[in-house]
């Protein structure tokens, strides 16, 4: 990064301060507004975040004018189409792509890893049954740290980077038991012979009297919707892990804040609301009704899954995935899926649309996810744990760096105050 002598001027009731500017690889550059408060006696004001770098970090970069998404300088395109996950994975966490034998060490070590302690059985029976999965997800999650001490030291880097292990290994295991727990089917235990995502198809979809085959199309479309959601910059969930950490609190109970965060429906339940729109428009004889209520001001319906805070143009994410789902749909001939033929129907519309053309409202990876993730079967309440175990990895790297940066400080948000000013308090009796 570079700190050189450019700054910024603020003159503020006739006093001028330079403010250092400072320059990352690429994207814009940042003032650094650090001694604002001690020096001017301000602060600076930015509800959500949306204008201010918290952090440094070397992993995910994001142009959304340009529609580029990178993991470690690595266009995820190429990641997407060339890479597996737990690759990706790797290059999240280490900064480079595995060599083989790296690969292979790293592969090995998932797989050890991904079974669950026994007793981590008993925290599934303490849920009801009709739990969402996202809450048995967060509260196991955070348990974990019960069972895996040296989590706790965190300021030992073995340590991390084995904790950091074990949660990739483990999350789709967890995953699958919280949707097996609800169903009330028996949990399947993982198998070194499958890869990542044909393992978690496997411990979903297998049953005591029903063989289940992993199907390597399937399984490389759920791989491919792991990869795009694999890491997405400072996000919400992911400056809550970020956030969680720098108390130092162990890295089981990061990723559970950060499961938290995800599963508000402005953050990774996105998906699930595209099927949910699709179910409430019916049959395609309705979209041009449904489109009319959309582009009416004030009517409050909105076209779920096109679009994108941080993509202004198309998200890059979205054109792979396309393609994805028409490898999907032709591998399990679903061409005459009512809903899933519905969704063809509205994203032709959509794209041909001036209204949502002129508007950049292009379908995201959330519209596309969505349709993949029903035709595979994978019920809508489990669309958020699939993202939380993609995400798993973007947060546990995340973590680390943050972790081991040096001059780590606790997070401490600072407010525009806006209540009473300071008062005496009165009395009970004396109050009327």
């Amino acid at each position: 990064m570079d700190e050189t002598a450019r700054h910024a001027t603020i003159t503020l009731d006739g006093r001028v301060m330079n403010l250092p500017v400072l320059s990352g690889t690429i994207g814009p550059d940042v003032v650094d507004i650090r001694r604002l408060a001690a020096d001017a006696g301000v602060l600076a004001f930015d509800p959500g975040y949306g204008e201010t770098a918290a952090c440094r970090s070397a992993i995910t970069y994001i142009d959304g004018e340009q529609g580029i998404l990178l993991h470690r300088g690595y266009p995820i395109e190429q990641l997407a189409l060339q890479a597996s996950f737990p690759e990706v994975a790797y290059l999240l966490l280490y900064g480079e792509l595995p060599t083989e034998a790296e690969y292979a060490a790293f592969r090995h070590d998932i797989s050890e890893h991904s079974l669950l302690h026994e007793q981590i059985r008993n925290f599934f029976n303490g849920f009801r049954r009709d739990a969402h999965p996202m809450a048995i997800l967060c509260g196991t999650v955070g348990a974990l740290s019960a069972f895996y001490h040296e989590a706790i030291d965190i300021s030992n880097e073995a340590s991390r980077d084995l904790s950091a292990r074990r949660l990739i290994a483990k999350l789709p295991t967890l995953a699958a038991w919280a949707y097996k727990y609800t169903i009330g089917e028996p949990y399947v235990y993982p198998s070194e012979e499958r890869t990542y995502a044909g393992n978690f198809l496997a411990m979903m979809f297998t049953q005591p009297n029903k063989r289940y085959v992993v199907n390597p199309v399937l399984a490389r479309a759920l791989d491919r919707i792991l990869v795009l959601h694999a890491d997405h910059e400072q996000n919400a969930s992911t400056s809550t892990v970020r956030l969680a950490g720098s108390t130092g609190a162990n890295p089981f109970a990061c990723i559970s804040a950060g499961i938290a965060a995800l599963w508000g429906p402005a953050h990774g339940g996105a998906n699930e609301a595209v099927l949910g729109m699709l179910a409430k428009i019916g049959t395609k004889d309705k979209i041009p009704e449904f489109i009319a209520q959309v582009k009416r001001r004030g009517s409050g319906v909105r076209l779920m899954g096109f679009g994108h805070r941080v993509y202004k143009n198309f998200d890059p994410r979205a054109k792979i995935l396309q393609a994805t789902y028409h490898e999907v749909m032709a591998e399990l001939g679903l061409a005459r899926d009512p809903l899933l033929d519905l969704a063809v129907e509205l994203e032709r519309i959509a794209i041909e649309d001036e209204y949502f053309v002129s508007r950049k409202l292009y379908p995201n990876v959330d519209f596309y996810s969505g349709l993949i993730l029903k035709a595979l079967g994978i019920p809508t309440s489990m669309f958020t744990v699939l993202f939380a175990v993609a995400r798993t990895a973007g947060w546990i790297s995340q973590w680390r760096e943050m972790i081991g940066e040096d001059g780590q400080r606790i997070g401490r948000p600072r407010q525009l105050y806006i209540g009473a000013p300071p008062r005496d308090f009165i009395p009970l009796a004396e109050r009327v």
